[in-house]
């Protein structure tokens, strides 16, 4: 059954409906990244007070903390964190690649030392899919292989392969899952592969494709390649992707190159920026409505002295209507620029919600385009 239904499309640029166990996602749609159960410095409370119908948590962590055998008692993830929305899970591929040279790749799966104390691990694409219906996870994510950019062309070909095999493992482990589940009407999504090799980009998409998959990822496009260079493999993929499937762009993207990528018609996002990015002391604010500029859009840094005693508020055009906007529409940008100043931990929880009504509010301009053939 597929369960994502196109609205519109206008040229590349797709609108359409994600239909999810526990949300209805409304296409191109952004996801904050609660990497532990969490986002950072906020509650899921915060997170619905930002209107977000979905949240991207991840397979790796969890696994290890709080483990499967609390996530069984508490029946998944959604219950552990009070979240009644989606969840999309990663699949841990490429938080294992990250740790370099403490992992071993072979076909069974992947070898690696915990990132807490130390012991070896084995992640396969069979416990994947275990942990990931143990969360109960709306969307879930096959193991892949990220690969290091530049890469060779060898050791991306054998990459894709890899992935294309643990793919289909995937599949088969996650049918296998279905009944017991806490989430059975679960999907599950394939990664594409091949760095920015045209040809291996489209061989691992047939791969992926003939297994069948609900959705495709393009994954291995944020681990250094140029933003040029990942539009390249977007535009190479038109032809390639069904029109019916949702495709997912894993990793960060600043707003003008979601821009971008929507135009290429990709469908969903997540990203660290936003939140980290606050943690930091760095905002985001719109600067004019033509998103067809990448000016649209400024960075301020709030530790800068020229805020010092400013009073301007930390948002802008605040809707009263709405509770979160209530509350910051209270603080300056003076106060802002003091909390980080003085190491409170209520500034990085302040901007962090600034960046992420940001970027929904950059979806729903973004949707809002589309409708209006300004895209």
């Amino acid at each position: 059954m597929n369960r994502f239904t196109l609205t519109s499309t206008e040229g590349n640029v797709r609108r359409g409906v994600l239909e999810t166990p526990h949300a209805r996602l409304e296409t191109p749609f952004f996801m904050p990244i609660a990497t532990k159960g969490a986002v950072k410095t906020l509650s899921s409370f915060d997170i619905e007070r930002l209107g977000s119908p979905i949240l991207l948590s991840n397979t790796y962590h969890l696994w290890l903390r709080p483990g499967l055998d609390v996530l069984k008692k508490f029946k998944g993830l959604h219950a552990f964190m009070d979240w009644d929305k989606a969840l999309l899970t990663d699949s841990g591929g490429f938080q294992v690649f990250s740790l370099s040279g403490l992992r071993k790749l072979s076909e069974e799966g992947v070898e690696f030392q915990s990132h807490i104390d130390g012991a070896k691990l084995m992640l396969t694409p069979e416990l994947c899919m275990e942990i990931q219906r143990t969360i109960g996870s709306d969307i879930c994510m096959v193991l892949d292989v990220c690969t290091e950019l530049p890469s060779t062309d060898e050791s991306l070909h054998e990459a894709l392969e890899l992935t294309a095999r643990w793919a289909k493992r995937s599949k088969e482990a996650f049918e296998k899952t279905k009944e017991g589940s806490v989430n059975p009407d679960a999907q599950l999504f394939g990664i594409i592969q091949g760095g920015t090799n045209i040809e291996l980009r489209k061989k691992s998409a047939e791969q992926l494709l003939e297994i069948g998959f609900d959705g495709y990822a393009v994954g291995g496009l944020s681990v250094g390649e140029p933003f040029e260079e990942a539009c390249k493999v977007l535009d190479a993929l038109q032809e390639t992707l069904p029109k019916d499937k949702p495709r997912y762009f894993m990793g960060g993207a600043q707003p003008h190159e979601i821009v971008a990528y929507v135009q290429r018609g990709i469908d969903m996002f997540d990203c660290v920026l936003p939140t980290r990015n606050a943690r930091h002391g760095t905002i985001y604010r719109f600067v004019h409505e033509d998103l067809s500029k990448p000016d649209f859009f400024e960075t301020i840094h709030v530790t800068n002295e020229r805020f010092k005693e400013s009073q301007e508020p930390i948002i802008q055009n605040a809707d009263l209507n709405r509770e979160l906007d209530q509350e910051l529409s209270r603080y300056s940008m003076g106060y802002l620029r003091h909390l980080f100043t003085v190491n409170e931990v209520l500034g990085m929880r302040l901007a962090t919600l600034v960046n992420l009504r940001f970027y929904l509010e950059l979806m729903e301009r973004i949707r809002t385009a589309i409708e209006n053939d300004r895209l």
